[in-house]
């Protein structure tokens, strides 16, 4: 596992376990009456919108449009949070080629064209071409294409330069000089008390400069021909990148998609693709597996939005989740005292109206519900029966926690009541039940009867009337006051989880209360055109651009348009998915963890925001998990079943899902235009459930 160490912004809640190198931005802090004691951290981050960023953990090439890499910002190649170069540029015949293109192949490559016109061309036109292809494992390869009618001989240099900064230390303006450079063998070797680096170059270059870094080939080009440099960089005694997706068995099956609207595809294929590229290890356990939060800033573990994507995409296989609860339970907390049996996470900032809240709670919440449905998914029962221990410490926590009251308020609080939390903890207490019924242990009846007994406290106690039909509280605060405001958690509500015989848990609102809901997350003030808002436009301290005032957050727009699909609410439900649709397509099938909620024009695009994590595992998981949701496939592979439920109405005409995993084997579902659903491959003993 990543090494503990403080967050840079979260370090108010014991460690959280993550590269020791990462940083988090802040977001807009809460009303000094609601701020906790202690020193506010804040980061100034580097904006990483432009960048395009190569990923295969734990290594990383964060490049600029140009292609060059200057060494300004964020630029560089890493390794387990490391910058081991910071400079790569290039230089033919005395000139720097003029960028025309960049684009990332795969989610680990990307791709630069640039253009040079020769002082003896006698016209406008370009002669050369040059073709950089930058790899995330630091590998990368230079071509010069010539169109030029007649032999050319060009001198061409790459100035190379690192700093071996931690990225923490880049992000926030304290990464320091270059460090000198030596030559060796057939590229350049740079030293420092963290660690050596070594650049090696194919063809060996004629000269090698160390003072200035620089490599220098004499390249002889024939008419219409092409001549190739390949450089790698690495830390001196590591080897090649292997990360977790090149193993024996696949982590994530390969799901394949064909559907009426062309953008399904490219959505799939690029969600799987990023969910890979941000696996990780246990280094302790290598067999286990689980998916950093994001890049570039959060290349480690972070348990609460690890176990969300591992739980979004059981339909690719239950082996992330079994990972991701492994990794988790080594990490429990355990002896005696309140927190005893909880996941441990660090504080996140709840936006403007609320404290930070303790992404332990939600982790430990997450925890059992992500064992059940995994179970329901098709885990082995011995792995089940391995994890259980920890699933049932983080419900005896949640038992311990509520005590005799209904309402469950986060750990280390004051005693604010959140919306979110009481779903998390209701759709934990009743999963959880159902995964210890199911294995003869103690506790069930205890945790349905707390599940009644808050259903019916948070319909009479956390439901606001108004003339408009009402909506759930964002909280309730210690005197009982009731905050009123709308925000993008509201979905969680919708979102009860699988139980046994492909039946839903019921959910904290009655019918009334969820078609109000569903009216209310579909309305302009919440729908942006482009996904969910986190926090209503009418609502006191929107910002577009706030983290959690006013973006569009993919993984809450994902879960909102399952929830609302699953309860009836297609219209709503449609009109969201088609809005992510749409900002997918926007950012290269690439969806970030967020982006700004400024409301869809005609011809607009979606707005970046500067400091979101492109890739990010919640917001790729996201795209599988609308995906899966919309055709309904409800698995019980205990009960060797499986149940169909596909969304009324066909928002995306025919939809066809292959290589899905239910109950370890090949799955393939085709939900036709009139939304008949037919299942095409399964497991010979798996049965059509009713």
């Amino acid at each position: 596992m990543p090494p503990s160490a403080p967050s840079p912004v979260s370090d108010r809640e014991g460690p959280e376990r993550v590269a020791p190198t990462t940083a988090r931005p802040p977001g807009p802090p809460a009303p000094a009456s609601r701020r906790p004691a202690g020193p506010v951290v804040s980061v100034e981050l580097p904006p990483a919108h432009t960048s395009l960023v190569c990923v295969a953990l734990p290594a990383l090439a964060i490049s600029s449009e140009e292609g060059q890499l200057t060494g300004r910002g964020l630029q560089g190649f890493y390794r387990a949070g490391r910058r081991i170069l910071s400079r790569c540029q290039m230089r033919v015949a005395g000139r720097e080629p003029v960028p025309v293109q960049a684009r990332m192949v795969t989610a680990d490559s990307a791709r630069f064209m640039a253009t040079l016109r020769l002082p003896t061309s006698g016209g406008p036109d370009p002669e050369i071409v040059v073709e950089r292809v930058r790899h995330a494992d630091g590998t990368e390869r230079i071509t010069l294409h010539s169109s030029a009618p007649r032999p050319l001989r060009l001198p061409v240099e790459v100035a190379l330069g690192t700093d071996m900064a931690e990225l923490g230390a880049v992000a926030s303006g304290r990464a320091g000089p270059e460090l000198p450079a030596d030559v060796h063998a057939s590229g350049m070797r740079w030293s420092s008390t963290s660690g050596d680096c070594l650049v090696t170059a194919n063809p060996a270059p004629a000269d090698a400069l160390a003072s200035a870094g620089m490599l220098r080939w004499e390249v002889d080009l024939p008419p219409n021909a092409s001549w190739s440099l390949e450089l790698r960089v690495r830390p001196i005694g590591a080897g090649p990148v292997r990360t977790a997706r090149h193993g024996t068995t696949r982590s994530l099956a390969a799901a394949r998609a064909v559907c009426d609207d062309a953008r399904v595809q490219p959505l799939l294929d690029r969600s799987v693709e990023d969910l890979r590229a941000l696996l990780l290890r246990d280094r302790e356990h290598p067999a286990d597996v689980y998916a950093a939060a994001g890049a570039p800033w959060r290349c480690g573990l972070a348990p609460a939005e690890a176990l969300t994507a591992a739980r979004m995409t059981l339909p690719l296989g239950t082996r992330l989740a079994a990972g991701t609860l492994r990794t988790l339970a080594r990490g429990r907390l355990t002896g005696p005292g309140p927190r005893s049996g909880m996941i441990p996470g660090p504080l996140r900032d709840a936006g403007p109206h609320l404290p930070p809240g303790c992404t332990g709670t939600e982790a430990t919440l997450l925890f059992p519900a992500l064992l059940a449905e995994a179970w329901r998914w098709g885990l082995p029962s011995k792995e089940v029966e391995d994890l259980l221990p920890t699933a049932q410490g983080c419900l005896r926590w949640l038992r311990t926690a509520v005590g005799d009251g209904a309402f469950l308020a986060d750990a280390q609080s004051d005693g604010t009541v959140r919306c979110t939390t009481q779903a998390h903890a209701h759709r934990a207490a009743l999963l959880g039940a159902d995964l210890l019924d199911a294995h003869g242990r103690e506790g069930a009846a205890e945790l349905r009867q707390w599940a009644q007994r808050l259903r019916s406290t948070f319909r009479a106690e956390f439901w606001m009337d108004d003339r408009a039909g009402g909506r759930p509280a964002l909280a309730r605060l210690p005197d009982g006051r009731l905050l009123p405001h709308l925000t993008a958690g509201a979905a969680h509500l919708l979102d009860t989880g699988l139980l046994g015989a492909g039946a839903l848990a019921p959910g904290l609102l009655d019918d009334a209360q969820t078609e109000r809901l569903a009216r209310l997350l579909g309305g302009p003030s919440m729908d942006s055109g482009w996904g969910l808002r986190s926090l209503g436009t009418k609502e006191v301290a929107y910002n577009p651009f706030g983290h959690r005032s006013g973006v569009v957050r993919v993984q809450e727009t994902a879960v909102a348009v399952a929830g609302l699909a699953v309860s009836g609410h297609e219209e709503q439900a449609s009109s969201l998915l088609r809005g992510m649709l749409s900002a997918a397509e926007s950012f290269g099938h690439r969806l970030p963890e967020m982006f700004a909620g400024e409301q869809r024009t005609e011809g607009a695009a979606p707005l970046p925001h500067p400091s979101a994590c492109r890739p990010a595992a919640t917001a790729a998981a996201a795209g599988v998990h609308v995906l899966t949701a919309l055709v309904g496939i409800r698995p019980d592979a205990p009960a060797g079943t499986v149940t169909l439920r596909p969304t009324g109405g066909t928002p995306l005409g025919e939809l066809s899902l292959a290589s899905l995993c239910v109950a370890g084997a090949p799955f393939s579902v085709r939900v036709n235009r009139l939304g008949l659903a037919m299942v095409e491959e399964a497991d010979d003993a798996l049965q059509l459930g009713v």
